[in-house]
């Protein structure tokens, strides 16, 4: 009796085990077809390659014909002289991504830069509408870290990109952001010295609002009648004062840095990409 129960125990031991090992079995296929899929439907949200290829693609439709294409000989033209390749990239809707992560996605899949020295950057848009914000990425490939760090990324966004999108000068804002990527790249002047010089330029601005404010009160005390106060209001502010205050403004930020203006509008054909990897740093910010 007892060697019975034993071999029934076995029995039901043996089938119970081929049950959860069918389970397993069957859960791991399950879990490896959504992998799939999940990585597909991935891939299929991330835009490909431009055929013909060119670094300048506004699917978003933000740029006019010609600036679009002024932006796009500036950058063929660097990346000829250079091998550094900067792409400029719009879409209208990020996909449920975050703005870097969808850089990150896009830069390596289209592999910016060239394979063996990862020089490719990628300046990622999605323009503000009415029901959500703006938002913008830069990307920069492996090679370029260390020219272009994470914070000098974070910088040209909120000093370069964001004041100009805000008044809707999105050329603008791309040509200078292009212009200091482009003399950060060529180390015609270091991260470091960006940096400082954009954070001088930023206070510089605090003399342009008090003579602003200042402005305003004489203009106020002019129509505000009254002889003692036209009195005041005609002798106005002293003319050395408000040309100080205006030679203080001159170094103030407004979109334009630095020694460099940016390369020439004109160059050949884009001849595509060259297999650049991205470790997904950069920075990211919105308007």
């Amino acid at each position: 009796m007892n060697c019975l129960m034993i071999s029934l125990l076995k029995i039901i031991l043996i089938r119970n085990k081929l049950i959860m090992n069918n389970i397993s079995t069957y859960f791991r296929y399950y879990l490896m077809l959504i992998i799939l899929i999940s990585g597909n439907l991935s891939a299929q949200d991330i835009p490909d390659r431009p055929y013909p290829p060119k670094l300048v693609n506004d699917f978003a439709e933000m740029l006019s014909s010609e600036d679009t294409q002024a932006l796009e000989n500036k950058l063929v033209a660097f990346n000829d002289s250079t091998s550094t390749q900067i792409a400029i990239v719009t879409i209208s809707d990020l996909k449920g991504y975050h703005v870097a992560d969808y850089a990150q996605r896009l830069a390596q899949k289209w592999g910016i830069g060239q394979k063996d020295l990862n020089n490719g950057m990628l300046i990622l848009i999605k323009p503000k509408t009415g029901s959500s914000r703006g938002y913008v990425a830069i990307e920069q490939g492996y090679g370029l870290e260390g020219a272009i760090p994470d914070i000098t990324c974070a910088q040209i966004i909120d000093y370069e990109i964001i004041p100009a999108f805000r008044q809707e000068d999105y050329y603008g804002g791309l040509d200078q952001a292009t212009n200091i990527l482009m003399a950060l790249a060529s180390e015609e002047f270091s991260a470091d010295e960006y940096g400082k010089q954009a954070e001088d330029d930023t206070g510089a601005i605090i003399p342009i609002i008090i003579f602003i404010i200042i402005f305003v009160i004489v203009i106020f005390i002019r129509s505000s009648g009254g002889r003692n106060q036209r009195h005041i209001s005609d002798k106005g502010l002293p003319l050395w004062m408000l040309l100080s205050m205006m030679n203080w403004g001159k170094g103030s930020h407004s979109g334009s840095w630095g020694r460099f203006s940016g390369g020439g509008r004109s160059g050949g054909g884009f001849g595509g990409f060259g297999g650049g990897s991205f470790g997904g740093g950069g920075a990211s910010g919105s308007w």
